[in-house]
């Protein structure tokens, strides 16, 4: 009887606490994270490629009007309400021709200072690669065996 009532018992006090916001609930953040220096060396007359290069893959964009992109970015802090932030990118000819909107400005630097402090401090080989340990070794990493000499595999 005991089992059973410790079966009950325990749920219940995981739903109310649940239910009562006591369990911890992170900020989310959204979206493409846009910084001043990106939206600032936007010019008119960039075309499409460069803009993809520079302000990243956009958020929305509408099969029925490809002159237009959208960078939507949503921010949630425990317990507040959701903030919404859009900014539009207007093409002609697949030259941009003009941006509207806002973005998280400041939030967005201030997200990014507040995600290094999680981060592990490993820094990254640039030089090496990951295909193979040994410097020396020439058969590690192609794609079907291919050893690098140019016969194919």
């Amino acid at each position: 009887m005991a089992k059973l009532a410790n079966l009950l018992i325990f749920p219940t006090l995981a739903l109310t606490l649940a239910g009562c916001h006591l369990v911890y609930t992170p900020d989310v953040q959204q979206g493409n994270l846009l910084d001043k220096t990106m939206v600032s060396e936007l010019k008119p007359g960039m075309t499409k490629h460069q803009v993809l290069l520079l302000m990243g893959t956009p958020s929305v964009t509408s099969p029925f009007e490809q002159n237009r992109w959208d960078y939507v970015s949503t921010q949630s802090r425990r317990g507040g309400p959701m903030a919404v932030h859009t900014f539009t990118l207007t093409f002609n000819n697949d030259t941009l021709v003009s941006t509207e909107g806002d973005f998280f400005a400041q939030d967005a630097e201030q997200l990014i200072k507040e995600s290094r402090k999680y981060k592990a401090s490993t820094p990254a080989d640039e030089g090496r690669s990951d295909k193979s340990a040994n410097p020396d070794d020439k058969q590690g990493g192609g794609v079907g065996g291919d050893s690098g000499n140019g016969d194919g595999g």
